[in-house]
């Protein structure tokens, strides 16, 4: 039983990014029991948002490399999700400069979709906004992913915002893609995005990595200072660190909507088993990119170097040196 003072903020919805990130992990080859289950646990569990993947250009990406989630056509989707008759809204990512957009999201009343998350760098801005642009028009939900803002001035990211501001985008995320922010930064971003949300009616969203182990701590630390929108994922499961764990957050919401057992359920029995054959979670490379605030590609190859996988020390040597 709850202590009575433990409240909850019924305006706060949850994504789940457990395909789309973890996808990362296995070049999204999940199969369909795998994803109905998932799916089948969001609807359960009360979750808002199921990101089921990328809209990925098949110019860029090999269908013969990436699964089916890598690209989200339309049959895969109602193949597995049926024509989601359910409380749960379906959302898929484009990132700015890998995604035939304009051709491939079909408009609304032809998808099951419900939102698209456009993902994009500072440098991308303008585009992005014509992504969010054409998503919007075409009937979706929208919303703006600066990502490794930890990389980015402070001008830089109001540059973003003020124009990101002025889109139709519902909802604009605050992106620690390296796993790099300490609660400080999050509480400085969280502020500055809302400064610019609020304003034109948008709310302001989290998705953190757990390089650090502080992507449970830091999403907590961005609903205090006012984000509505929270990512996490099922076990963690995500690229290199992982994201933050599903299960934690649900617990720690303590919205009577949310129902933690069936997260339980589908950890025991698809996560634990994944964890056999794939790996993430805040390894020490993970924890090194994530102090120096760097991508962290270099970590995932030495992870997948059986002869480089424990050899710590010669790994920080070498990104230091390259600092």
């Amino acid at each position: 039983m709850p202590a009575p003072w433990i409240t909850y903020r019924p305006e706060i919805k949850v994504l789940d990014c457990t395909l789309r990130d973890g996808g990362l992990v296995n070049d999204h080859h999940f199969d369909d029991p795998f994803v109905r289950a998932l799916y089948q646990t969001c609807v359960e569990a009360g979750i808002d948002y199921m990101e089921v993947g990328y809209k990925a250009s098949k110019k860029i990406f090999a269908r013969d490399k990436f699964g089916a989630w890598k690209f989200c056509d339309e049959d895969d989707l109602r193949r597995v999700f049926g024509e989601n008759q359910t409380p749960l809204k379906l959302a898929a990512m484009v990132d700015a400069g890998k995604a035939d957009y304009k051709t491939d999201i079909l408009p609304k009343d032809k998808s099951i979709l419900d939102m698209i998350r456009v993902a994009f760098y500072a440098t991308q801005v303008a585009e992005a906004v014509d992504m969010i642009n054409d998503a919007y028009q075409k009937g979706y939900e929208v919303s703006a992913n600066l990502m490794a803002v930890s990389r980015n001035t402070e001008v830089e990211i109001e540059q973003v915002l003020e124009l990101v501001a002025q889109s139709p985008a519902s909802v604009i995320v605050v992106v620690d893609s390296f796993g790099a922010l300490y609660t400080e930064q999050i509480e400085m971003l969280v502020k500055k995005y809302l400064h610019y949300a609020k304003a034109t009616g948008k709310e302001v969203g989290i998705h953190a990595h757990n390089n650090q182990q502080l992507a449970f701590a830091n999403t907590i630390e961005a609903i205090i200072h006012g984000a509505n929108r929270l990512d996490a994922s099922m076990g963690g499961l995500g690229r290199g660190a992982g994201n933050c764990p599903m299960e934690l957050l649900i617990g720690f919401l303590r919205n009577p909507k949310f129902h933690i057992r069936p997260i339980w359920s589908f950890i025991q029995n698809y996560i634990e088993p994944l964890r056999r054959s794939i790996e993430w979670g805040p390894y020490p490379q993970y924890m090194m990119t994530g102090m120096l605030n760097q991508h962290p590609r270099s970590a995932i190859a030495a992870r997948s170097n059986g002869e480089l996988r424990e050899k710590y020390v010669e790994f920080y040597d070498k990104i230091t040196a390259e600092e």
